[in-house]
């Protein structure tokens, strides 16, 4: 067990209080974190703001400084993975996975530095402007507030940290208070790349606390949070004139067309439905199988669910860890014996050992029942059946949520329909809708969100546009 510090005004300092993280496989402390205190938050926002008016850093510079932290990000891998896995249980192996996509996200952000530009504009396209020459910049937005989650504590703070330093931002990151260790070794890792020490603050605490104070505060001026719907509207209401870019819920849903390619379709829907037990915004959660080849599909994905190996997340060899509390655990639970008692059949799974789930397929739904219609954000799945294809884009768009869906189909017509019609902000066409790539724009609609993440986008939405006009009558 260990006593963390935050970051502020270049120092690690403490607090009055602190609060526990907890390992959710062994249940151990592994260390105590500063409750920061509004006064805190202020004094953080206060260093950004002023190393924002007074220490700006030139293009070349930026894109070093992300390079640097690239490669020292991959130089710690294991220990990284290490801290990931112990402290949200996320297995070692897919731990490594985001600890190389982090560093990807920072390479990207570095590349993505040296090439932030305007364009011209043809002022002649109006009358009487004949005579005039015009051009947009683009300048840094100022004092960035990034809010993170538990499910991606180096990868979601990259996501939101590395567009802001690239586009010449000061960033005050507040990490989940479930897993924040991961973040407070990033911070250090980036002032040793070479970052201005008050480029990056970070505070630590519940987000009723630190966290409304620091969206409230009037000299931050972009606020960009990921986690759920609920928090989401408040974080808008709270953020007064500052943009907002919002990454929030999803019960993400893949189709399975009757031409699909079912041995390619399969693999991919396991892995996407219970990486990390599900606690992924993309995670998929229903599966809608044309009625030709249900059984098939079935008799396919069971066997390779049922393989899963649930355990230690440290040990090479472990698919599934626990959910990042037993709360989480026992809410999936609930809704699973819910949906049982309203006629749902659970195919595998439904089992429970404190706060590890066990993979759960669920079959014979209603398009009402919480597991269907809700974000369970655990290894829970919906199988559903579906005659024609457009039954099943009508079932995907029935969702409150539109952050990805997936596609699987050899008939180019239904693939372009799917894209016309489905409403989410990305459609994965023979691919499942957990595909992420670091670089293409990532976001939703509904309450999925506003905004757009992956470095170049999300640069645009933590930039803003200063028109220009040359009169040369």
């Amino acid at each position: 067990m260990k006593e963390c510090k935050m970051l502020i005004c270049g120092k690690w300092v403490g607090s009055d209080k602190y609060f526990d993280v907890i390992n959710p496989y062994t249940h151990e402390l592994l260390a105590r974190v500063p409750e920061a205190t509004p006064g805190d938050v202020g004094m953080a926002v206060e260093s950004a703001r002023e190393s924002f008016n007074k220490q700006k850093l030139p293009a070349h510079r930026r894109s070093e400084i992300l390079e640097n932290t690239s490669d020292l990000v991959l130089y710690e891998k294991e220990k990284l993975a290490r801290i990931i896995s112990t402290e949200n249980g996320k297995p070692i192996k897919s731990a490594r996975m985001e600890v190389e996509r982090s560093a990807l996200t920072f390479k990207f952000a570095a590349e993505e530095a040296k090439r932030i530009s305007g364009e011209t504009i043809q002022m002649d396209a109006a009358p009487g402007t004949e005579k005039h020459f015009g051009l947009f910049i683009r300048e840094p937005a100022g004092v960035v507030a990034a809010i993170t989650p538990f499910n991606f504590p180096l990868n979601m703070v990259a996501h939101k940290v590395a567009p802001a330093i690239a586009a010449g931002n000061t960033v005050v990151l507040k990490p989940t208070s479930a897993s924040p260790l991961t973040a407070l070794e990033l911070g250090r890792i980036m002032l040793e790349a070479g970052l201005p020490s008050a480029h990056l603050n970070i505070v630590t605490g519940q987000g009723p606390g630190a966290g409304e104070a620091l969206v409230s505060n009037e000299d931050v001026n972009m606020v960009t949070f990921t986690g759920s719907p609920p928090v989401g509207r408040r974080i808008k209401k709270l953020a007064g004139m500052a943009k907002v870019t919002l990454e929030l819920g999803s019960n993400s849903a893949t189709i399975i067309d009757k031409s699909a390619e079912i041995e390619k379709a399969v693999p991919r829907c396991v892995i996407g439905a219970f990486s990390y037990s599900g606690q992924v915004c993309i995670s998929i959660q229903r599966i809608y199988v044309h009625e030709n080849i249900f059984d098939e599909f079935l008799n396919a994905f069971i066997p390779q669910v049922k393989t899963l190996r649930i355990g230690d997340p440290l040990l090479d060899e472990t698919d599934l860890g626990p959910m990042i509390s037993k709360d989480a655990a026992m809410r999936a639970q609930a809704w699973i014996r819910e949906a049982e008692q309203e006629g749902a059949k659970v195919l595998t799974g439904g089992e429970r050992n404190g706060n590890i789930l066990a993979p759960t397929v669920l079959s014979d739904l209603k398009p009402d029942m919480k597991v269907v219609c809700l974000e369970a954000f655990a290894p829970v799945v919906s199988v559903i059946k579906f005659r024609e294809f457009k039954d099943a884009l009508d079932m995907v768009n029935q969702s409150i949520y539109g952050l990805q869906a997936g596609v699987y189909t050899r008939d180019i017509s239904n693939a372009f329909r799917a894209i016309r019609e489905l409403h989410v902000g990305g459609v994965m066409i023979n691919e499942i809708p957990t595909f992420r790539a670091d670089h293409m724009p990532y976001g939703g609609v509904k309450e999925s969100g506003i905004g757009r993440e992956g470095v170049r986008f999300a640069i645009e939405e933590m930039t803003n546009i200063k028109m220009v006009s040359f009169n040369l009558g």
